[in-house]
């Protein structure tokens, strides 16, 4: 009994489930396009800049810091890491910033113009200047 309810309720409630993901999805796409527009703002500092670019580029990378087949750690990188680092982010920069920054955002959103196009630029110079960094450490350790 308490099953077959259980069962009509994920039914019932489904539809709202996959509304409030796709909510949160596009305020999730806003956000990170905000933090993308505010990184080009000259008000901000240099190291909020660099931080903000480490940020995205990790939220945006398909590779995960932490593999999810990893138990309980593999999800820390998802639920904890990056929330963490968004976090960090808004604190570095000015609030004046990121109001700008938002409704710019809402209204690119609006009009159908966020691209990641830039996001995905960002994310493979950072992974190439990461494997270029490791492999100069590597030659390093080997020729020792």
């Amino acid at each position: 009994m308490i099953a077959a309810w259980a069962v009509c309720m994920a039914v019932e409630n489904s539809q709202s489930v996959v509304e409030r993901l796709k909510r949160f999805a596009g305020r999730l796409e806003r956000e990170t396009y905000a933090l993308c527009l505010a990184y080009k703002d000259p008000r901000v500092p240099w190291i909020a800049r660099v931080f903000t670019a480490l940020v995205v580029a990790h939220t945006l990378s398909p590779i995960d810091t932490i593999p999810d087949f990893i138990p309980v750690l593999g999800y820390l990188d998802d639920l904890v890491i990056t929330p963490l680092g968004i976090y960090l982010v808004l604190k570095m920069i000015p609030e004046q910033v990121m109001v700008e920054a938002r409704q710019k955002a809402a209204e690119a959103q609006e009009q159908g113009k966020i691209h990641s196009r830039g996001g995905i630029v960002i994310v493979v110079l950072i992974w190439m200047v990461g494997l270029v960094i490791l492999g100069v450490v590597i030659f390093q350790i080997i020729n020792r």
